[in-house]
């Protein structure tokens, strides 16, 4: 089995850039109802997974930050506080579902580290699911 297969290409995922803001994020995760969103630098490089919990400790942790003045916040200033490694789109799946165990999705970059898209745990279990089922009707 191949990366590829479950590959959410860059193109149908959020994403934002690490100069995008508080309220930029906010309002994004908000309106997709997303609660993690890839953070890419200007040039395409996958810089980290930006949290619900980030924006949230950010706030509480800065006092003078409010929604009203969000938009003064570029996202390169809050701290994200867990670390989702990137796996390469030539992988190996062990590789992937290692990954997707403590992740709700799984970034992907290619040979320059230049991000890609995601793969979804719920795909991956999904998979593994249709599997397991077929081999209980063929068995």
């Amino acid at each position: 089995m191949n990366i590829a297969f479950f590959l959410v290409p860059k193109q149908e995922v959020v994403c934002l850039t690490s100069t995008s803001t508080l309220r930029q994020a906010l309002e994004r995760m908000e309106y997709h109802r997303y609660t993690a969103v890839p953070i890419l630098s200007e040039d395409g490089q996958y810089v980290g997974t930006l949290t619900e919990g980030d924006l949230l400790w950010f706030m509480k942790n800065n006092e003078g930050v409010t929604f009203d003045n969000a938009n003064r916040v570029p996202l390169s200033e809050i701290p994200m506080r867990i670390n989702n490694v990137p796996v390469h789109i030539n992988a190996n799946m062990d590789d992937l579902i290692s990954k997707a165990t403590t992740q709700n999705f799984v970034p992907v970059v290619d040979d320059m580290d230049r991000f890609i898209g995601i793969v979804r745990r719920s795909d991956i279990i999904e998979y593994c699911a249709g599997q397991i089922f077929k081999e209980k009707v063929v068995g």
